[in-house]
Order: structure tokens, then C-alpha cells, then sequence
């Protein structure tokens, strides 16, 4: 298949080489800050490229220092002008195609993953984090709620208390943090983390594809019960934050480089 169209609609650089595709976030000038269309791409490259038979594997990575550092106060105040219907629509696919692509996905953590990409690379089937890269999903530190997968995935790694202190705090996980929480698979040195990525990928590719991957959505039929039951709820009153005075303190604390003074109603 021609995924070049990715590229330029959805800023995304996608190459295949001996049945492992290599995907990377390509905005590396805003530290791969996540937009509309990037979700879109998401959501519309995982199901063709989970069975295109070229590919046996893939590696999920940013371009540049960072995997993402999620969205942007812009697109948090584009999600209130465009209506509730952007945040349950577009998130909730972007997670699904997640859990539901029939190809092994390993995300490679470079940098900092926040907010929406934490959730994107802790989907991934293995993930492998650069000694120097950080996690966190800091919703709360703009007001809104942790809505958009967080609450379905990290429960399932670190258990329920741990995950709401880090996601009720927005406070960051470093690496040495994640691996020992169990949270990711494998911290790496930051200059051999895609070579390492790329090496498991390559040993999944050439393995008995059929079983790998049943074995894979066998045990994501855990995971599509906690989307099923958590999901929909978070991106609700996500959606429901978008409009709080909190949630428009911190976007004015943010422009005006202060503290935000939280009023919770």
C-alpha cells in the first residue's frame, strides 16, 4: 500500500523496510504537538496498516527529541468552539484503532509522551522508553479531565491507586519510575532506544505471524472491556471540563505566564 498521502494530510512519515513499518509523529518543530490531523491519521493508517501483508510489525515514535507532548491550549479552546462531538468522536477512535490493530505496535518513548500520546504509546503492545524521556498526563493541570484512554490503560499497568495519583496531580514518570512500576517493558540509553525498538520489531515480523497476533488480541479483549467501561465516560466529562472556569483560568494562566488560581465550582 502508498501511505505517502500521510505525510503531507496528516503529518505523519511512515516507511517499511523487511515487514517492520516505522511511524513517527513529524512535527518535531513543536516537540510533535498533537493536532486534529494527526488523530485523523491515527485513526485511518492502524486498520490498513495492521493488515497489510508488508508489514509484520510496527514502531510508534516522534521525530525529533519528543514522542509528543500532546495538545496544545489552541486545540483545547478549538475543541470548545467546535463542540462536544470533537473529543468523543476523535479520541475515541484514535484508542480503539489502537487496541483493535492486528499488528504488534512497540512504541519507542523518546522525550516526553503527555496527555493523549501517554495514552497512545502505554496502548502499544511493548514499549520500550529512552533513559531520559518522561510520561504524564497533566489534563488536570489545565482543568480538564483525564478523559481521553488514561483512565482505561494506566489502571491496567500500575494498578488503580497509582494511576490516580499521577493522573490526579498531573506529576511525571520518569523513566527509572516506569520501569520499576511496570509500567513500560524496557528502558533503554536514549541513543540506542529505536535501535532496540526496531530489533524486536524485526524478531515479532518474522515470527509466526498468524499466532502473534491472535495472541496479541486475545489478551486486548482485556483492554476493550476497561475502553468499554471507562472510555466513553472520560471523554464525556472531558468534554463537560472544556467549558469549567477552571479549565479557562489555566488557559489564561498559560497566556499570561502565571499560576493558575483554581475556583473548582
Amino acid at each position: 500500500m502508498d501511505y505517502s498521502a500521510f505525510a503531507k494530510e496528516h503529518e505523519l512519515d511512515i516507511t517499511i523496510k523487511d515487514r517492520v513499518a516505522l511511524v513517527k509523529f513529524n512535527r518535531p518543530h513543536v516537540r510533535n504537538q498533537m493536532t486534529y490531523a494527526m488523530h485523523r491519521g491515527i485513526e485511518r493508517l492502524l486498520p490498513d496498516l495492521g493488515v497489510d501483508p508488508d508489514v509484520g510489525a510496527i514502531v510508534l515514535t516522534g521525530a525529533g527529541t519528543d514522542f509528543s507532548i500532546g495538545g496544545s491550549e489552541k486545540q483545547q479552546e478549538m475543541a470548545r468552539d467546535r463542540g462536544v462531538k470533537t473529543i468523543l468522536r476523535e479520541a475515541k477512535y484514535v484508542v480503539q484503532s489502537l487496541a483493535n490493530c492486528e499488528a504488534p505496535i512497540i512504541a519507542a518513548i523518546n522525550g516526553t509522551a503527555a496527555q493523549v500520546a501517554a495514552t497512545i504509546a502505554l496502548m502499544c503492545d511493548v514499549i520500550y522508553m529512552a533513559d531520559n524521556a518522561i510520561i504524564t498526563d497533566d489534563h488536570v493541570r489545565t482543568g480538564l479531565t483525564a478523559g481521553d484512554g488514561g483512565a482505561v490503560i494506566w489502571p491496567l499497568l500500575i494498578g488503580p491507586h497509582r494511576a490516580k495519583e499521577f493522573m490526579m496531580t498531573g506529576r511525571h514518570i520518569d523513566a527509572k519510575l516506569a520501569e520499576k512500576m511496570g509500567m513500560v517493558n524496557h528502558v533503554v540509553p536514549a541513543d540506542k532506544l529505536l535501535d532496540e525498538a526496531m530489533a524486536f520489531a524485526d524478531e515479532l515480523a518474522h515470527g509466526p505471524g498468524l499466532a502473534i497476533r491472535w495472541t496479541k488480541m486475545c489478551v486486548n479483549r482485556i483492554i476493550w472491556q476497561n475502553l468499554n467501561l471507562c472510555l466513553e465516560m472520560g471523554l464525556a466529562t472531558e468534554a463537560m471540563s472544556v467549558w469549567t472556569k477552571d479549565h479557562w483560568e489555566a488557559l489564561d494562566a498559560i497566556r499570561e505566564g502565571r499560576k493558575p488560581n483554581f475556583k473548582t465550582e
